[in-house]
């Protein structure tokens, strides 16, 4: 639905009480501005849409806001103005070439009361940079729970620690590392080039303090695990950093309906340890003290 620049504003005037609004398909047209002002709502979720920018400008009780797809433009998807209760963000995005990075340390500098912050990069470009912790603790310091969804496979992990570095209170991290087939069977390297997807790339990363120790970091999900080096250094990595640590749960890949049918040629098998042998050998290579810790559970 498109509409006319009053008319989102006009709607959420009249209805006094409205406590979620999603918008779906919905702009006022391509580069428009959303403003968003309301007593009451507590909720909003806005789902592909051509707004140049979202403007939360005042919401005293918003706790929650997820943003799927936003259009491509030279400026940050959201501003946040006064949104004192926020503590959800959602944010996923299919990134391009064309598609902005995000710094969080600018993007959040408004909201330091998030909680739960869920990256989701649908298998594509990372649009995320990783910044120092001395620009990120300001507004990452009551982070508590941290997913990062659907990073592409092959990719180094590391990259991630700078969450780890910046977030002293988190409590639960959770990785899920998916590359989705059927996507890839259809994006073929004309369509890919065409539409501006491109080649998988590591993401840079070098700790600011190498023996940095996290206390209150105490669970690790990882979906997506496979019995590789790229897994095992990261784990190694998380262990050494996060000095309380009680629970890695560590999933095979996720696989979706249409990925199952494809022909198994075309999709690179997967590594995941099933036999009790094969966990051993993941535990000593892990070198873990206690391996009633790490727990397989697909």
């Amino acid at each position: 639905m498109r509409f006319a620049e009053p008319d989102i504003p006009n709607i959420l005037s009249a209805c006094k009480l409205l406590e979620s609004l999603h918008l779906t398909h919905c702009d006022s047209g391509k580069n428009s501005v959303l403003r968003v002002e309301h007593d009451q709502l507590t909720e909003l979720k806005v789902e592909v849409g051509k707004f140049e920018i979202v403007e939360l400008a005042c919401l005293p009780k918003l706790q929650q806001v997820s943003y799927n797809n936003w259009f491509n433009s030279h400026k940050d998807p959201l501003y946040f103005g006064f949104v004192p209760q926020l503590s959800k963000l959602w944010l996923a995005k299919t990134g391009r070439r064309s598609t902005r990075t995000l710094q969080l340390s600018q993007l959040l500098g408004n909201v330091p009361s998030i909680s739960d912050l869920h990256l989701d990069f649908q298998s594509e470009k990372i649009w995320v940079l990783p910044e120092s912790p001395k620009l990120l603790k300001p507004v990452l310091n009551k982070l508590q729970r941290f997913n990062l969804d659907n990073l592409p496979e092959g990719c180094d992990l590391a990259w991630t620690m700078f969450i780890l570095e910046a977030a002293p209170s988190l409590k639960e991290m959770c990785i899920t590392v998916w590359e989705h087939w059927c996507n890839r069977v259809m994006r073929n390297k004309e369509y890919q080039e065409r539409n501006g997807y491109c080649e998988k790339a590591d993401m840079e990363w070098k700790p600011h303090a190498p023996d940095f120790k996290h206390k209150n970091l105490v669970k690790l999900t990882i979906y997506g695990f496979q019995a590789d080096d790229i897994f095992v250094r990261f784990i190694r990595c998380v262990i050494k950093h996060a000095v309380n640590m009680a629970e890695i749960s560590l999933h095979d890949r996720k696989v979706c309906l249409h990925c199952g049918d494809l022909d198994p040629k075309m999709k690179c098998p997967s590594r995941y340890p099933w036999n009790a042998d094969e966990h051993v050998q993941i535990i000593e290579e892990l070198g873990m003290s206690l391996p009633a810790m790490v727990h397989f559970l697909s």
